[in-house]
């Protein structure tokens, strides 16, 4: 369901937003009123920022000065052993995932409570909460995304800028192919319902969190895990 307007006058930012989930966030957000920007290093992007550069993020950031960011961009690296993963794809995933994450959550939290409103949600994963085998550093990393989101939001907690993550479990989008087939099909194997979710049933969470009916969660983390989640 679309809620008209429900974002009239507020301007978002979505990392990873030409793609996947990241791409549903900012076409549900601009459907519902928002003015929406993309930040991705794809072609089809509003702005073609690399979240891994500092210096570009916080640029960016006080330029663009967004009401509403969502956290979308990550990998999920190989599917292997911790014994057997390779340095540099357990940096590559880090350097993305927690510190791109990072610079961009670091750089609203220094725009928004001027504003006396603000909303941020980081795409964090089952896997942050559980532990995939086989994907440990992924699993790390988002393990990381939502220490942060829980502590920034307490940091933020009296200014009018909420801080929020969603955790999916598996959303069956391009990032798949990333994935061993034996890995997707571990993922499905440990959800009830039998099925992976689906972009806008996460998208509807997002928006919710960025909305002004969501003005008492913050530092919190939002499963959508098809009763996959057991904390």
């Amino acid at each position: 369901m679309i809620f008209e307007n429900r974002f009239a006058g507020r301007r978002a930012v979505v990392t990873g937003g030409a793609s996947g989930i990241g791409k549903g966030i900012a076409d549900r957000l601009a459907a519902e009123g928002a003015d929406v920007i993309v930040w991705d290093l794809a072609d089809t992007a509003t702005r073609r920022i690399d979240v891994t550069d500092a210096d570009a993020v916080t640029a960016a950031m006080a330029e663009d000065a967004p009401d509403i960011l969502v956290c979308s961009a990550g990998i999920t690296g190989p599917n292997t052993t911790v014994a057997d993963y390779p340095l540099d794809a357990w940096h590559k995933v880090f350097t993305l995932n927690v510190h791109g994450l990072f610079y961009c959550n670091r750089a609203a939290a220094s725009v928004m409570p001027a504003k006396g409103w603000g909303r941020i949600v980081n795409i964090a994963s089952v896997a942050g909460k559980e532990g995939n085998p086989n994907a440990s550093a992924y699993s790390a990393s988002k393990a990381a995304v939502i220490g942060l989101t829980k502590s920034l939001g307490k940091e933020l907690a009296t200014t009018g800028v909420t801080v929020n993550a969603v955790a999916p479990a598996a959303v069956e989008t391009a990032i798949f192919e990333q994935m061993s087939a034996e890995h997707i099909a571990y993922m499905k194997s440990k959800i009830p319902m039998n099925r992976f979710g689906s972009i806008e049933e996460i998208t509807a969470m997002v928006c919710w969190l960025a909305s002004d009916e969501a003005s008492f969660a913050t530092g919190a983390v939002f499963d959508q895990s098809g009763g996959r989640a057991t904390y």
